[in-house]
């Protein structure tokens, strides 16, 4: 299974760069470790996913609006949300293969492997007992399973006790314990833990030595928390409100080698939802279901996503958890949705001595709100995508094609337009028609190969319709207009093709069913 897992991703990357999605930075001198570039068609993706995120984000709620906070911000910003003092990663390395991991994702990733066993265990029962197979049951009586239950809960325990009192050598025990091995050598040569800031710093003035010290930001959150007043007084916004923002973020992060999943230059799209004290944990149940119906309605299939609520709180939260999807690498957080209390904004009214606080007038007073928060990966929500929409068919005929089948509101190209030869006047009655559609729709022209040659490459870059101009269009004025996932085609007439397009291809579909 791992190894399905290993050749799926590599075959994803090698698609990505084939096709013009995602590049290597710099790669003509031999690329940067863990920065990547997105090609033509990867930066449509890419503008789409975003569109669907802030139209279904701020669009669509009266009480939500947008900002663009800057990059750099004072840095007495990161001392008071924590991040000088507590934005460490506890770090292992192996002594032979001198490679860096951080210590709970090993752990983590032991768990899995445990957890991979139940499932073993389960599929084996499924299979002996047929239709009368009860999971449930199974996995409540079944002595095997429940020795593994206990083995991770009891990792899990032992775990949370020493993050939460950051006892950095229980952490090395453990892993010494676990009989955790490095992944890429198999040494278990391991130093001790050591806690590793992940914030990059650089020099704000024309003078190194004269000059202050500022740090590129590691999330987007604080630029909403600084201006929550300056927002709430000039849109005159009430409780409950919130800020949106989409924006690049920067983390020192020590890279798995898992593509665009974890980088050190990411994009986040963040909501900030300011609440009354005590209302939280009713918004923090309402957005977690917004949010996974937001990514349901995707299609990408709703058994790739799962909740998992945090072992481990961070110490501004009260609620938190995210939202997993089933990656190539297994099952990871996309989005994360916590209820942040009211720290954030009285960190800022502490160090900043400007109060933050909303007057309430129903109540007649004053006070700071409660935040409840959504964040999730762009880039992790793009690699999601790839990875529910990469597929490789044998067709009827016996012939195969790799077809990207990402949902046609989000495709890079609505509509590919094809005349069926290259002469006879078709091309020219092609071009009219892109002319017409372009207005409305990212479109592509292509009049180079075969037919079949040409249907193949806009499926591989998930181009969900095509158009067809044949001889019969200079007779009637129809075309054919082909279905990428089924490869179907109907015969329409070009005065409907771009209503009949719209319908098909338009955010507006998705929206409405959120």
């Amino acid at each position: 299974m791992a190894q399905q897992e290993d050749n799926l991703l590599k075959k994803i990357i090698s698609h990505a760069k084939e096709y013009g999605f995602i590049f290597p930075s710099s790669e003509i001198y031999d690329g940067l470790a863990a920065a990547y570039d997105y090609g033509q068609n990867g930066v449509e993706l890419k503008n789409n996913i975003k569109a669907y995120w802030w139209k279904a984000m701020v669009q669509l709620h009266e009480n939500i609006v947008g900002i663009d906070a800057s990059i750099f911000m004072h840095p007495t910003t990161w001392k008071a949300s924590g991040h000088v003092d507590a934005f460490n990663d506890p770090m292992i390395d192996n002594k032979d293969s001198k490679k860096r991991y951080r210590a709970d994702v090993l752990i983590e990733d032991h768990i899995a492997k445990i957890e991979a066993k139940i499932a073993k265990e389960v599929s084996k029962a499924a299979k002996r007992f047929g239709d009368s197979f009860d999971k449930d049951q199974f996995v409540a009586t079944n002595q095997r399973v429940l020795g593994y239950s206990e083995q991770i809960d009891s990792i899990n325990n032992q775990m949370k006790t020493a993050i939460e009192s950051d006892n950095l050598s229980d952490l090395k025990t453990l892993i010494e314990e676990l009989g955790i091995a490095d992944p890429v050598s198999g040494s278990k040569n391991w130093t001790d833990v050591r806690q590793f800031n992940l914030m990059f710093s650089t020099e704000l003035g024309s003078l190194a030595e004269g000059a202050n010290k500022i740090y590129l930001r590691p999330e987007t959150a604080q630029g909403i928390f600084v201006n929550f007043l300056n927002v709430q007084k000039s849109g005159r916004m009430k409780i409950p409100f919130g800020i949106a923002q989409i924006g690049k973020a920067f983390r020192n992060e020590i890279i798995a080698r898992q593509f665009i999943f974890r980088m050190r230059e990411f994009e986040q799209m963040e909501m900030q939802f300011f609440v009354k004290p005590g209302e939280e944990i009713e918004w923090y149940d309402r957005w977690k279901e917004n949010r996974i119906k937001w990514h349901k309605i995707l299609g990408l299939g709703e058994e790739n996503y799962r909740f998992h609520d945090h072992l481990n709180l961070a110490h501004y939260a009260n609620a938190a958890c995210d939202i997993e999807f089933n990656f190539p690498m297994g099952f990871k957080e996309l989005e994360g949705i916590h209820s942040r209390t009211d720290f954030d904004l009285k960190a800022h009214e502490e160090h900043s001595g400007k109060k933050l606080q909303f007057f309430d007038p129903q109540e007649n007073k004053n006070y700071v709100p409660y935040v409840v928060e959504t964040s999730i990966g762009l880039d992790r929500m793009f690699l999601a995508i790839m990875s529910a929409s990469y597929v490789e068919e044998t067709l009827e005929d016996g012939s195969e094609r790799t077809v990207m089948k990402i949902p046609a509101a989000l495709a890079p190209y609505k509509v590919a337009v094809l005349p069926l030869v290259k002469k006879d006047g078709l091309p020219e009655k092609a071009r009219e028609i892109i002319d017409e559609l372009k207005l409305d729709f990212n479109c592509q022209y292509d009049e180079k190969d075969a037919i079949g040659k040409r249907y193949r490459r806009q499926d591989a870059i998930g181009t969900p319709y095509a158009v067809t101009v044949d001889h019969q269009t200079l007779e009637d004025n129809t075309v054919t207009l082909r279905d990428r996932d089924s490869s179907n085609q109907e015969r329409i007439d070009i005065s409907t093709l771009r209503s009949r397009v719209s319908e098909l291809v338009s955010i507006t579909r998705l929206l409405k069913q959120l």
